[in-house]
């Protein structure tokens, strides 16, 4: 399991990396934030925009003890789990944990 969860971490990383590194707007930063011992994995925009402070979430992703990815904001109009497929994660490992139960079963992905 050690194996998958570090595999994860890589793919969750690069790929919040190239996200981050792909977005320019004026004023505004893109961090990403890692936490590998509880495996959370977020990019966030910060700064001024104009008159107003922006910090917003653009994607965070937890990876459950059981190997299991868990999409929980995705404020982008990507096909973020359809991403991570191409990444080589496969489909019944990830979650999409910002829909409800009842409509897991209907995503194609994990339900959970």
């Amino acid at each position: 399991m050690d194996k998958k969860i570090k595999k994860y971490q890589q793919v969750l990383e690069a790929f919040l990396q190239e996200e981050a590194d792909s977005k320019t707007i004026p004023g505004i930063e893109f961090q990403m934030i890692t936490d590998t011992r509880n495996n959370h994995f977020q990019l966030v925009e910060t700064g001024w925009f104009e008159k107003q402070f922006i910090h917003s979430v653009i994607f965070h992703f937890q990876i459950k003890p059981d190997g299991k990815i868990w999409l929980f904001a995705n404020n982008t109009d990507m096909q973020v789990a359809e991403e991570l497929v191409k990444r080589g994660v496969p489909a019944s490992d990830i979650v999409i944990g910002f829909h409800p139960q009842s409509v897991r079963q209907f995503t194609g992905f994990a339900v959970a």
